[in-house]
């Protein structure tokens, strides 16, 4: 019989969850979006955040409940992000699942949010270990050899700003709305990227680490030099701008990362996975194939629903956890920090 558990998810400003199965069958998969509780303060609240985790999560786990067909006492776990994230929305998913857990007698398993990112090109893909992971969201970009759950040697992360966090203040800086991501992908569909002559921090250094805030200062001088207001044309052609600068960045970086690891797994077939909000950006994909495609590599994205958060994410690295006896105690403590280094490997 197969393996079924629920996924809670509750890091951020999506409340969902999710019932996976082991055969990588997603049975249901409910997020709900707070955006439009968030969009007229520019950014994420985190008390409203957890407000409205408390108020919406029973009623977002029945309804996976229902739409999967399967009752808490058929369930093989309760999977629920335990960090990192904003601390208020990380407890009412940990506490609401140590419950769930408590009253059925299930195994409780307490997932990080950037293994749950990690993990799931092997729920769409079934992609084998070990590959290469470039992790990229609102809050992280990093490069890593994952090696296995709970195992992960990282090559190169962000010196300053994270992308998704670049994204968010080049949006709000040329007016395009909140979130940042999709809004500048948006505008830049209609813009030129050749108009503005903006930098590529670390292009052709060695190693695997990002920088943001120059290109990020570099937009903002430019819209300064024009003397006005952006118009939208303004707008349009420096969001292009700043994308492919940023996509020739995470290229040249994914170059050197490829390189790595080859020299560290020799013979392996190198599979390049991108993950995270940012990954759903289809520029960012074209030139992620591109370079995987030069270096003699796969690339792997899963669907961009399956990139932003969700609930689907966390059941399935609670099936990883869970098929490899990696259970958590109800003593468990939620973390506003929880470094992928950290994370103790399931053997």
């Amino acid at each position: 019989m197969s393996m079924r558990v629920l996924g809670i998810e509750t890091s951020c400003d999506e409340t969902a969850a999710a019932i996976v199965s082991d055969d990588r069958s997603i049975l249901s998969n409910v997020v709900l979006s707070q955006l439009d509780d968030h969009r007229p303060f520019g950014g994420v609240v985190p008390e409203i955040a957890a407000r409205a985790h408390l108020e919406h999560l029973d009623s977002i786990i029945a309804r996976a409940l229902d739409e999967s067909g399967i009752a808490l006492d058929a369930l093989d776990g309760i999977a629920a992000t335990g960090g990192p994230g904003l601390i208020g929305g990380v407890i009412v998913g940990v506490m609401t699942a140590k419950a769930i857990a408590a009253a059925h007698d299930l195994p409780f398993i307490a997932v990080n949010h950037l293994e749950a990112h990690a993990l799931t090109a092997r729920l769409t893909d079934d992609v084998a270990f070990p590959y290469l992971l470039l992790l990229i969201s609102g809050g992280h970009c990093q490069l890593l050899i994952v090696e296995g759950v709970g195992r992960h040697t990282l090559l190169g992360t962000t010196m300053d700003d994270a992308i998704g966090e670049a994204f968010d203040k080049t949006a709000k800086l040329l007016g395009l709305g909140f979130p940042g991501g999709p809004a500048v992908e948006t505008a830049a569909r209609d813009g030129n990227p050749a108009r503005f002559r903006l930098p590529r921090p670390l292009k052709g250094r060695t190693g695997c680490d990002f920088s943001f805030s120059g290109l990020k200062t570099a937009v903002r001088q430019a819209a300064i030099d024009l003397g006005h207001d952006p118009t939208t044309q303004d707008a349009a052609d420096l969001a292009a701008g700043f994308q492919a600068a940023v996509a020739d960045v995470i290229a040249d970086r994914c170059r050197h990362a490829l390189a790595e690891f080859s020299a560290r797994h020799p013979g392996v077939p190198p599979v390049l996975v991108a993950a995270g909000g940012v990954a759903a950006n289809q520029t960012l994909r074209t030139a992620l194939t591109a370079v995987s495609t030069a270096q003699g590599a796969s690339m792997v994205a899963p669907p961009p629903a399956l990139c932003t958060d969700n609930a689907a994410m966390v059941a399935w690295a609670g099936i990883e956890r869970l098929r490899a006896g990696s259970l958590d105690t109800l003593d468990f403590r939620p973390r506003p920090r929880w470094p992928l280094a950290e994370l103790r490997a399931a053997e």
